[in-house]
């Protein structure tokens, strides 16, 4: 069977547009929980989509330019 168009494998190094939590943790090589808590603190560009976090691939290289964790969202 055929994978569903837009699936990818999990050893795929390009992350998507739009990230999960996973996806995310992979990227930047921190823990899920680390990222929760720092969702949850809105200290990292995202939102919640139903019971599940997720980030825009380009907020979050903008927020790693300005700072990464140190940066709060929406300052200039």
């Amino acid at each position: 069977m055929p994978p569903a168009p837009g699936a990818r494998s999990p050893s795929d190094p390009t992350p998507p547009e739009v990230m999960t939590i996973d996806d995310l943790a992979r990227y930047l090589q921190l823990s899920k929980s680390s990222l929760y808590k720092l969702a949850q603190d809105g200290r990292v560009p995202g939102q919640k989509v139903g019971r599940h976090w997720r980030f825009h691939k380009a907020a979050i290289d903008a927020w790693l330019t300005k700072g990464g964790p140190g940066a709060r969202r929406g300052e200039p």
